[in-house]
């Protein structure tokens, strides 16, 4: 069940700091006579579950980056000659991870999906609607099909 309110109030409600603590407030005390507990102390317990929330094995990498562009004559932005770590995991590697969690097993549809409006135009919901999602589906169908 915390897996779900926190989803909830995280994820879905985009619930604020103040009023995720507004909730835990009320909701301990509707538990007080049966000497319960919410499912958070407050937003910073809430965070901690999910910063605990086990990720699989994929290990961090980090990169270095600068800008490579043309500079502009006179002083240029600091931000063009500075550099930057970035550390990430590989989100391939991740993704793998997310189908093999039997935790997550029905939480989300992982078919590629393109959206358009009524007028024609394109709509990004989530990784599974963006370019990259539906090309590797659409480039793997094909060439299954081209083998056969």
């Amino acid at each position: 069940m915390e897996f779900e309110v926190a989803d909830f109030i995280f994820r879905k409600a985009e619930m604020s700091a103040g009023n995720v603590n507004t909730l835990m407030d009320l909701w301990a005390a509707t538990l007080l006579k049966h000497r319960g507990s919410p499912p958070f102390a407050n937003i910073s317990d809430l965070h901690n579950a999910i910063d605990s929330t086990p990720l699989g094995d994929v290990p961090w990498q980090s990169m270095s980056m600068t800008y490579d562009g043309l500079l502009p004559d006179g002083d240029a932005p600091s931000w063009m000659t500075s550099e930057y770590e970035a550390w990430f995991r590989n989100p391939h590697m991740v993704v793998k991870d997310m189908l093999r969690n039997p935790d997550l097993k029905g939480r989300f549809d992982v078919g590629p999906v393109q959206v358009f409006t009524e007028g024609g135009y394109r709509e990004y919901r989530n990784f599974m609607s963006g370019d990259w999602a539906w090309e590797e589906a659409v480039s793997h169908f094909v060439i299954h099909f081209a083998i056969v």
